[in-house]
């Protein structure tokens, strides 16, 4: 019985291709490490979280979030080298979310929205990503960014000024650029005042202290869409 020649590559025509591999050839190898790695990528971050709200982040270790994760340190290794790297990664992911929760504010309708669901708008999501943050108010609202992490903060910060420039815009579209810049930065303050106060409250406490920043809020929203724009 004749045999089959062995296949020659330089024998398939110009532009031809290999085979695909199987569903479980040696193709779907490197998606799988790739779907682990992400996994565990993200559970370290969350691991990261919780220990800088339990412990603080100049307390917290690579150790100590390694063995929140369940994970030994040299495996946290593999995808950071240390806790700034941890918190930076925090904030990018952080202000992705914030992105996506605050593109209403590019709603072409946005100058006929209420001045009470602007503030809802703003106030809602932010509290929803604190609640399931718990390294968010720390990282966002605090007073000190950790080291190394104070360029990537500063970008969370200015975009949430964007946001809110936008939001006052809409509510009182006779301030000047400057002004509505002035009055963006005294709304990202009362913001992570709030988050400041909500720490460590209760979740009926959070609710009321919430209710209370909105009711701030409406009134300095509804105060600069009254007043004319008389400041330099």
């Amino acid at each position: 019985m004749p045999r089959t020649p062995p296949h020659d590559a330089r024998a398939d025509p110009p532009g031809a291709r290999p085979a695909a591999a199987g569903p479980g050839g040696p193709a779907a190898v490197p998606r799988r490490r790739l779907a682990r790695g992400e996994k565990r990528i993200a559970q370290l971050l969350d691991a990261a979280a919780e220990e800088f709200a339990a412990v603080g982040y100049a307390s917290a270790t690579t150790n100590s979030i390694a063995a929140r994760a369940g994970a030994s340190p040299g495996t946290l290794y593999q995808f950071f080298p240390n806790k700034e790297a941890m918190a930076r990664a925090l904030t990018e992911r952080y202000r992705s979310r914030l992105r996506a929760v605050f593109a209403f504010v590019r709603d072409p309708a946005l100058d006929r929205m209420p001045v009470g669901e602007l503030v809802e708008r703003v106030v809602d999501p932010v509290l929803a990503l604190s609640r399931a943050s718990p390294a968010f108010g720390s990282l966002f609202a605090g007073t000190a960014p950790p080291t190394g992490v104070t360029a990537v903060a500063a970008t969370l910060d200015a975009g949430a000024g964007r946001v809110m420039e936008a939001v006052i815009g809409a509510a009182a579209p006779h301030l000047t650029a400057a002004n509505r810049r002035r009055c963006a930065k005294v709304v990202v303050h009362i913001v992570k005042a709030m988050l400041s106060a909500l720490e460590g409250a209760t979740a009926g406490e959070q609710a009321r202290l919430a209710a209370e920043f909105k009711t701030v809020l409406n009134g300095y929203l509804s105060g600069l869409a009254a007043v004319s724009d008389t400041r330099a």
